[in-house]
């Protein structure tokens, strides 16, 4: 059995993303998305987190709590589409 941590951090740290509390906070922040386009296809991601987001939540993986927990954060003020 896996016990891997998920939580923002270690999502973050798995992404290959800064992990710190302001670097999740500032990231969420700048990234705020619309309500349509799915979080696996965010412009953001490169190829890699794509891929790992979307396998993730396609099986229903460990990480698929915490990743529908940053989606959220990310369409808090995202109804429309970012720059707008």
């Amino acid at each position: 059995m896996d016990t891997t941590k998920t939580n923002l951090h270690h999502l973050f740290e798995q992404l290959g993303l800064d992990s710190t509390p302001e670097a999740i906070a500032a990231f969420i922040v700048h990234h705020q998305m619309d309500r349509h386009t799915p979080l696996s296809q965010a412009a953001f991601w490169t190829a890699s987190q794509k891929n790992f987001i979307q396998e993730a939540l396609d099986a229903d993986a460990q990480w698929t709590e915490v990743i529908e927990q940053l989606d959220t954060q990310l369409r808090k003020s995202g109804s429309t589409p970012a720059g707008r």
